[in-house]
């Protein structure tokens, strides 16, 4: 079996082409130097000298100036996808091919940057908002292990979030809040942290592309103010999305 072909890289394929451009010039420069010109031979080799030395001096030249701004790129590009925004590229203008690219880096870069602040500004509203509403909320992945609980939950089911992270629904007494109406009242009236008459509603949501379950569990027993059920039912309809 043949070993396969080596392609040459893009940087190779310019340089030779940087060569062949000038490869004419160079024969037919060489013809009148030593077939029909009358200078000494050291002339001719220094003559010769010259010529071959900006030949692939140049060609070399126009290879840096195709791979630095590559290089470039590709470091912006990297440090984009690590996560790092504050990294703009210099010699973002806008007259010409190489700049509108760079620009548009940097633009990209900008927009990332915004994101990422809203996101963090949104999850930190949405985790006070979580910790202050008083109604118990939990969230379970795709195979029923509890990936996040408000204080409102923890104090229902009278554990802290370290005991009960990473446990099976079954495990925690929340099965039944899986399974059925997605809303219902509990047929459970007992919890470790509360007695009553227990409200759930359950809704779907994706974080990493998996489903998961967002499950909100009330005592009936107790009237809601008003602001607090308005405040919980976005939650559920924000999460829900």
């Amino acid at each position: 079996m043949s070993p396969p072909k080596r392609r040459l890289t893009h940087d190779q394929h310019v340089f030779y082409t940087v060569l062949l451009a000038g490869l004419p010039a160079v024969i037919v420069s060489m013809w009148h130097l030593w077939g029909a010109g009358d200078q000494s031979p050291k002339e001719q080799w220094t003559y010769s000298l010259f010529i071959l030395g900006f030949w692939f001096g140049f060609a070399a030249a126009a290879r840096e100036r195709v791979i630095r701004p590559l290089q470039t790129m590709a470091n912006l590009l990297s440090a984009l996808r690590e996560g790092d925004f504050s990294i703009r590229a210099r010699g973002a203008r806008r007259d010409d091919a190489l700049g509108d690219v760079m620009a548009e880096i940097n633009s990209l870069g900008a927009i990332l940057q915004e994101q990422r602040l809203g996101a963090m500004e949104a999850t930190a509203l949405l985790r006070t908002v979580m910790e202050e509403i008083d109604v118990a909320i939990f969230a379970f992945d795709s195979g029923g292990v509890l990936r996040l609980v408000n204080r409102a939950g923890q104090e229902l089911l009278a554990s802290p979030a370290e005991r009960i992270l990473g446990r099976s629904a079954t495990d925690i007494g929340l099965s039944e809040a899986l399974e059925g109406e997605p809303q219902r009242v509990l047929t459970t009236t007992h919890f470790p942290g509360a007695n009553g008459r227990w409200g759930m509603r359950r809704t779907q949501f994706r974080e990493g592309g998996l489903p998961h379950n967002l499950v909100v569990i009330a005592d009936l027993s107790e009237a809601l103010r008003a602001e607090e059920l308005k405040a919980w039912q976005r939650l559920v309809r924000v999460l829900g999305h």
